[in-house]
């Protein structure tokens, strides 16, 4: 049996995979965009199986009217992929106010409202999947990276509650954390020059310069691999709560986890005098 995915930021990058990866193994698909220009070339080959739909994630009344309107058309949503968002780059210190709050209103805020909206029909039919976007920065946090860090981490203590509290509806939530994809015409993607840039301050170009000698080069992802393995994560039975999409980062992420065990053991005695 076919399903029907409603997927956000569908418009390019690993999105635009996923949407292109269901379509063509017989799925219906509901594409959210900032703009649905794009979409052209897949209405033409899959016809009413997909339905382009221009919705900002920000904006919680159109992202609610976005999935009612996928409910009349398909008659149901079994997979939802919380995938819009962008890394907001700069040092704590370089943020401005507008730009770490843009950065929550996108990646947090927005993951929320389509998860409000789409909980009670999944909730009603007994069952479905959503899959959060996540990233290895929301395990993991490097500096100039902590607008982005911050959304990160928050969707995953969202959606790790979250997945307590819809299992007993059949609603399963999987936390996906991919590395770095070659998403942008085939090249290693670089955050310290893809992403949204804060102003700098000159006395944290020393720093710039020392990561820009190690952003980009983990291994470059495939995009069309990871759209296959998120299909198969779809389709199983008892998918897993949090996933890593690439292995570049995971000596990272594991060494990251060591050394906080190793902190709190090292500090247990002043964490046992600090409960009295």
């Amino acid at each position: 049996m076919s399903k029907v995915w409603f997927i956000t930021g569908s418009s390019r990058g690993l999105g635009r995979q996923f949407v292109e990866a269901a379509l063509s193994r017989g799925d219906k698909v509901a594409a959210t965009a900032r703009s649905t220009v794009g979409f052209d070339d897949l209405v033409a080959t899959y016809g009413d199986a997909v339905l382009p739909l221009v919705m900002d994630v920000t904006d919680r009344s159109a992202v609610f009217a976005a999935v009612e309107h996928t409910i009349g058309h398909f008659g149901r949503i079994d997979v939802v992929v919380n995938n819009a968002g962008y890394a907001q780059i700069g040092a704590v210190e370089e943020l401005t106010e507008a730009e770490l709050r843009n950065q929550m209103e996108t990646n947090l805020f927005g993951a929320v409202w389509v998860v409000q909206a789409v909980l009670p029909h999944l909730r009603e039919q007994r069952g479905g999947r959503i899959f959060q976007l996540s990233s290895a920065a929301g395990l993991i946090a490097v500096p100039l990276g902590g607008a982005y860090s911050a959304s990160k981490w928050a969707l995953e203590g969202l959606n790790e509650a979250l997945a307590g509290e819809v299992a007993e509806f059949g609603v399963k939530v999987t936390i996906i954390e991919p590395g770095g994809f070659a998403t942008r015409k085939g090249e290693n993607p670089d955050p310290l020059n893809n992403g949204f840039m804060a102003e700098k301050l000159p006395v944290y170009d020393g720093l710039r310069e020392r990561l820009a000698g190690f952003a980009g080069k983990q291994p470059a992802g495939d995009p069309a691999a990871a759209a296959r393995v998120l299909l198969e994560l779809a389709d199983h039975d008892d998918p897993p709560v949090r996933i890593l999409f690439g292995t570049g980062f995971y000596p990272m992420i594991q060494q990251a986890y060591d050394n906080r065990r190793k902190n709190w053991d090292e500090w247990q005695d002043l964490s046992t005098a600090a409960q009295g």
